[in-house]
């Protein structure tokens, strides 16, 4: 299927270093002229079944395949490596829940790391401090859709502040 029939911009967001692809799809669903709500919506339309879903909540089993990532790629009009890079590498293990994250770098730049649900990742190595899996004002869990709202979480705490309760490792 072309873009016309999604109601899709001609040009897709571009991935930012070390994005995670949950964080990518997240921002690329809330184009305000995207207009897609859920990625099984649009999962199912571009005829990936429940893949976006899946790759939204960090579950690469089965990892995605040449032929669905081609498929994405297409319909969006993100080159194959730039999408691949969103992507766990070979043999790395996911953490799936919690959402984690350094307020410290979201501060500076607000989108979700790849690296942050490695299972291997202890903590922030530019920051050399702990991951976050929630909020110290509300105490509510992160989730990445809660993550699109810029600069703070959604009880109105700027990451910046969160960052303070962050302890050293």
């Amino acid at each position: 299927m072309d873009n016309e029939a999604f109601d899709l911009p001609r040009w897709c967001p571009e991935p930012y270093e070390g994005e995670s692809i949950a964080s990518y799809l997240v921002r690329f669903r809330s184009q305000e002229v995207a207009q897609i709500s859920t990625p099984s919506s649009f999962s199912k339309a571009i005829g990936l079944g429940i893949a976006l879903t899946r790759w939204e909540k960090f579950r690469f089993n089965p990892f995605p395949s040449e032929e669905e990532i081609q498929k994405f790629c297409g319909v969006v009009g993100l080159e194959l490596e730039r999408f691949k890079a969103m992507l766990p590498p070979e043999g790395e293990r996911m953490k799936l829940e919690p959402i984690r994250l350094c307020a410290a770098c979201y501060a500076e730049a607000p989108y979700h790391r790849l690296k942050w649900q490695f299972q291997s990742t202890e903590g922030c190595s530019k920051h050399k401090l702990r991951l976050l899996s929630k909020c110290p004002g509300c105490e509510r869990p992160f989730t990445i859709p809660g993550l699109a709202v810029e600069g703070k979480c959604p009880c109105g705490m700027f990451y910046k502040r969160m960052a303070k309760s962050q302890k050293p490792y």
